[in-house]
């Protein structure tokens, strides 16, 4: 079998979960079958790795974004990469597209070149109006790609099973396609250091919450600014956030945070060494996400054995074991956001049992092989349903 993956993101052009995803993904089916992935923006001839043939997209001039074009120009710059995407011959059994920035080209390769598509949703277009400010009338465009493909794909993928309950109530498609996988991680990665020469870099003092993320409304920072006025003395709130939805959201944090001397912002998307080293000494990391379908962020955070205080929302619910492994909370609520915060940095013995339960609840229940061996399965179930109605035809 050869899977065909589509995505936006794609090392070494990774701003949020869905490309990491994305990229342990595929490393791990390229284990077990051929892959290849076509991704945003252009790479050399001999991109990829591990076995993953990689080929990079760029928009048409006329249709290229930039900064002064419409706010709906990257909506119609998605589709001209996805035509192109499309034009080029597949050989793949399988199309397996990532996020609605990718899901029109699966659609077009799947009823060009006759093969099935597989759709996974890292989060829903329904869910998040606020992506309005980000796109303009071209949500309205995003939500349509994204409705179409999910109800005309052969599998959909649900990152939990929150999701898979979102999908059913959003979108007109057969229960019996809809499928839960949660997202991995690979405990070698992430695993606990004690380097910590990056937060010397940073003027990084403990003790300190971490924060790791998107600038978007999605992520509930602004919600973690105001707990982090009412956090005890000498605590520090460490933003590691980059990747803005719009410039006006990224100015608008800009100016927050001087009414916030507790808080340092790390704005760049910083390397896997420097970021486990910010989850290894943090004394509680915060996931204060207002919508968030999986959150691999925390499972980030407890591979490093950190103490997790998040969101009671969506796949958070299925990851973060409440008393356990963290601390569940209303979202959008800073008072009891701060409440769980100091009752973790108060107590550091609880502190090192939460993240020391986090630790084996990865290890037992996330591995990208797990997570592999589960999507080829998915890939055979529908590759022999659709030969089965195409025969039918």
């Amino acid at each position: 079998m050869k899977a065909l993956v589509l995505t936006r993101e794609y090392p070494p052009h990774v701003y949020g979960g869905a490309g990491v995803v994305v990229d342990e993904l595929t490393r791990a089916l390229s284990r077990r079958m051929a892959v290849e992935v076509r991704c945003f923006g252009e790479r050399p001839p001999d991109a990829g790795e591990d076995g993953v043939a990689v080929h990079g997209y760029a928009p048409w001039g006329r249709l290229s974004a930039g900064a002064d074009g419409p706010r709906f120009a990257p909506a119609l710059e998605t589709l001209s990469i996805a035509l192109a995407m499309a034009r080029d011959p597949v050989d793949a059994d399988v199309a397996h597209a990532h996020t609605w920035y990718a899901d029109m080209a699966g659609l077009w390769i799947r009823t060009l070149y006759r093969i099935p598509l597989i759709v996974t949703l890292h989060s829903m277009e329904p869910l998040r109006p606020w992506k309005a400010d980000q796109l303009g009338t071209g949500y309205l465009l995003s939500s349509w790609i994204e409705k179409t493909a999910v109800e005309a794909a052969d599998r959909v993928i649900a990152v939990s099973r929150q999701m898979r309950e979102d999908i059913l109530a959003h979108f007109s498609v057969d229960p019996a396609k809809v499928v839960v996988i949660h997202n991995g991680i690979d405990p070698e990665r992430f695993r606990r250091t004690e380097r910590r020469d990056a937060l010397d870099r940073f003027g990084v003092r403990t003790p300190y919450v971490l924060f790791v993320g998107r600038v978007t409304d999605q992520k509930g920072i602004f919600h973690l600014l105001e707990a982090a006025k009412l956090l005890p003395a000498g605590v520090r709130v460490v933003l590691c956030a980059s990747a803005p939805d719009t410039p006006e959201i990224e100015e608008r944090l800009r100016r927050a945070l001087p009414a916030h001397p507790n808080v340092v912002w790390i704005n760049e998307m910083v390397p896997h060494d420097v970021v486990v080293q910010l989850y290894s000494h943090a004394a509680v990391f915060a996931c204060p996400s207002v919508y968030e379908p999986f959150g691999l962020i925390n499972l980030e955070a407890m591979a490093c054995e950190t103490p997790v205080v998040a969101s009671a929302v969506g796949g958070i619910l299925e990851v973060v074991v409440d008393g356990e492994t963290g601390l569940l909370v209303p979202p959008a609520r800073p008072e009891a956001l701060a409440a769980a915060l100091a009752r973790v940095l108060d107590n550091p013995p609880l502190g090192r049992s939460m993240g020391r339960a986090g630790r084996q609840r990865v290890e037992e229940r996330f591995s990208w092989a797990r997570v592999a061996e589960r999507t080829e399965q998915v890939y055979a179930d529908a590759g022999a349903e659709f030969k089965r109605s195409s025969a039918g035809d």
